[in-house]
């Protein structure tokens, strides 16, 4: 335990080196930065799109890599500055070599920050690429709702960008179909077996098929077997 009367103030050999380690460790530092920034990179990666939003992947990487070397730098006595030096100068460098890659490298680039991926097509969601990009159906919906949809068969298409945001295309009024209805409250409303003969949208991708009354069907494209009556209104912005 170190008191009060241990400490010298303005002791600079204390602020910038430690006596507990030797000049060598600078080097360990610099592996520890390299593999700590690698981490934060997959585990990025791991959380999605949607753990970034409106920062990019880099901006966000380098705030939690120099997070806490920042802190702990300021807070305690024992963390020399001059670790500190080096883990902001490989950070930024590893910061700087990455911006470049994915600038040279548009494969890099694209496994990296990802690019865009068409989640609905023709009023219908792209569900196997829908279910790679760990997206929700509430989560879609919820973005859909934001821009005044009020069903699948006014959306020609929509991406999910490199940023996590949800770009979206229209259907021109004269040519919306019916669709799936993404209010929550008809959804909540979903059967296996419809009441009357009329068109059905699936409630999981949003495939409309005409079904007859006390029909029970299974969706051709997701395999789901619940159904909810299809919307055909025009989009009001």
């Amino acid at each position: 335990m170190i008191f009060a009367a241990d400490i010298t103030p303005f002791d600079w050999n204390r602020m910038l080196w430690s006596d507990d380690a030797p000049p060598l460790f600078l080097l360990e530092v610099v592996l520890r930065c390299v593999l700590t920034y690698l981490m934060i990179i997959a585990a990025l990666r791991v959380t999605g799109r949607r753990g970034v939003r409106q920062l990019s992947l880099f901006e966000l990487s380098i705030i939690l890599a120099l997070g806490s070397a920042a802190g702990d730098t300021m807070l305690y006595d024992d963390t020399p500055l001059l670790h500190a030096v080096v883990v902001f100068a490989v950070v930024s460098a590893l910061y700087w070599l990455f911006n470049r890659a994915t600038e040279k490298y548009s494969r890099f680039s694209d496994w990296l920050e990802g690019a865009p991926v068409l989640l609905v097509e023709e009023g219908v969601i792209c569900i196997e690429e829908f279910r790679r990009q760990r997206f929700t159906q509430k989560e879609l919906f919820g973005e859909l709702r934001q821009l005044q949809v009020e069903h699948l068969g006014q959306v020609r298409r929509a991406y999910i960008e490199a940023t996590g945001n949800v770009s979206i295309y229209f259907y021109e009024d004269t040519d919306v179909r019916p669709g799936l209805p993404i209010w929550p409250e008809p959804l909540k409303k979903a059967h296996q077996r419809v009441e009357k003969a009329g068109a059905y949208a699936c409630a999981c991708c949003g495939q409309v098929r005409e079904l007859p009354a006390a029909g029970v069907a299974r969706c051709p494209v997701c395999q789901t077997d619940k159904w909810v009556p299809t919307c055909d209104a025009k989009r009001v912005s």
